[in-house]
């Protein structure tokens, strides 16, 4: 277990003065953390003046750059051991958050799985979640019953490994929980609890919904690029082959259309052969 002492808290937030200050003084006063810092992502309200109040670190923007450009900051700047990232919306439990750090030390990673998965979500947003759980679950390999939960902690060394891979928008969580898996990282998932969010959020399910499959397909491809080229090189050869005996029977003769589709798979699954033998040796470089 680690002790919170070694634990740095990482807040981002925007337009929070109404939950932050009463989110750092929960934090605050359930242990004796090695920082809480609060990374104002160019907020025009009080939230820096709020945070700072409550005893936060805080570390303003000078315009707003995104909720991952805030994570980014908060880990570059964090002092502890490890880091533990926390909503600043007040959806999250000071008692998650101890919860969440007794793991950290036996795990790499350990994210809080939402109860319910989102059980304040709409329907829409319900299942949108629901299948970036199942295509991350596939693309990985290992359930992921939570992909975007904003509870999560880690060590502070992994995180900025994979630094440069965290979007400056959304969603840090969907990336980082990818990395550390497809690294090899142990990761946990712990069921949490989650409190009616004060505010209005700020992820918009039409226009961040594909940003979410695109960070989904660019990690993996970073990691395990044939998770995607090769059910395509599959599906694009089983076209192939299919016409291919389709017209042979009708008509006695193989199409072009047949041969293309067919050479068009091989090619594919070649760019997948290397993109993965390249992913491999960048992994097993230095870090």
């Amino acid at each position: 277990m680690a002790d919170p002492s070694t634990v740095s808290v990482v807040i981002p937030a925007y337009e929070e003065a109404v939950a932050v200050g009463a989110v750092v003084q929960s934090l605050r006063g359930a242990a004796n953390w090695r920082e809480v810092l609060v990374i104002d992502d160019g907020s025009v309200d009080e939230t820096a003046v709020v945070a700072a109040t409550a005893g936060a670190r805080v570390i303003k923007h000078p315009y707003n750059k995104g909720n991952g450009a805030a994570v980014k900051t908060g880990i570059r700047n964090a002092v502890g051991e490890y880091i533990l990232i926390v909503d600043a919306d007040g959806q999250h439990t000071a008692a998650d958050a101890l919860r969440i750090v007794s793991f950290l030390g036996e795990y790499d990673l350990v994210v809080g799985t939402r109860a319910g998965s989102m059980q304040q979500a709409s329907a829409a947003r319900h299942m949108g979640n629901n299948l970036l759980n199942w295509v991350a679950g596939y693309l990985t390999g290992r359930d992921i019953p939570d992909l975007t939960s904003g509870l999560r902690g880690a060590r502070t060394t992994g995180l900025r490994e994979f630094l440069h891979l965290l979007p400056n928008r959304f969603s840090t969580p969907t990336t980082t929980t990818l990395s550390f898996v497809k690294a090899g990282y142990s990761v946990h998932f712990e069921p949490i609890t989650v409190a009616t969010r004060l505010g209005k959020s700020k992820i918009q399910l039409v226009s961040d919904g594909p940003r979410f499959l695109m960070i989904l397909l660019k990690v993996i491809t970073v990691f395990s690029p044939l998770r995607i080229f090769l059910p395509i090189a599959a599906a694009f050869f089983l076209m192939g082959a299919a016409y291919a005996i389709w017209t042979t029977f009708t008509r006695h003769d193989i199409t072009d259309s047949s041969v293309l589709l067919l050479v068009l798979a091989v090619v594919i699954f070649l760019v997948g052969l290397v993109s993965e033998q390249i992913s491999t040796m960048r992994s097993e470089g230095p870090r």
